[in-house]
């Protein structure tokens, strides 16, 4: 039996099935409320800090998902293994330098990217996200749904399914 794709019809017909059609006047939003989140590891040896980010901050706003909404937290909980073994491409570990400012008139610090991953190696990957993600009361929730560890432990094996995302 042939299949009767007809986009136009009420119902499409495939090897004696009704399927419903798809309402193109409506639009899907998803709800945060109806969403179950599930936990994904990604690990981060070897990798390029700036690729593994963009990785992580999409997969963090939910937007490899197709139930993907802009204004949802619809995401999934991150845990991040390996943060210690990331990489810097070209000079970057001596010359990238990260600022702030401590509140005092003409306070101003500065470390380098090597300075920063000797004292905290999570913090050059967790501040790469930063970046990524979007500037509004969505971005804290996604930060709560952010862990980020140095080693390959973690406390989360009783969420995790066990997946290494790549």
């Amino acid at each position: 039996m042939e299949c009767n794709n007809n986009l136009h019809s009420t119902m499409n017909r495939c090897e004696g099935q009704r399927l419903p059609m798809m309402d193109m006047n409506r639009a899907f939003f998803a709800r945060a409320e109806r969403y179950t989140p599930q936990w994904r590891v990604v690990d981060a040896k070897g990798e390029i800090v700036g690729r593994i980010a963009t990785k992580i901050a999409t997969m963090l706003r939910g937007k490899d998902k197709p139930s993907f909404t802009p204004h949802a937290n619809v995401s999934d909980y991150i845990v991040v293994i390996n943060a210690e073994h990331v990489v810097f491409t070209g000079n970057k570990m001596e010359h990238k330098s990260y600022e702030w400012y401590t509140g005092w008139i003409g306070n101003r610090k500065t470390r380098t990217a090597r300075e920063i991953m000797a004292k905290d190696s999570t913090e050059v990957l967790r501040h790469a996200i930063h970046g990524m993600l979007p500037k509004n009361k969505l971005m804290r929730q996604l930060h709560r749904k952010l862990r980020i560890y140095a080693g390959s432990e973690h406390p989360h094996t009783a969420q995790v399914a066990r997946k290494t995302v790549q």
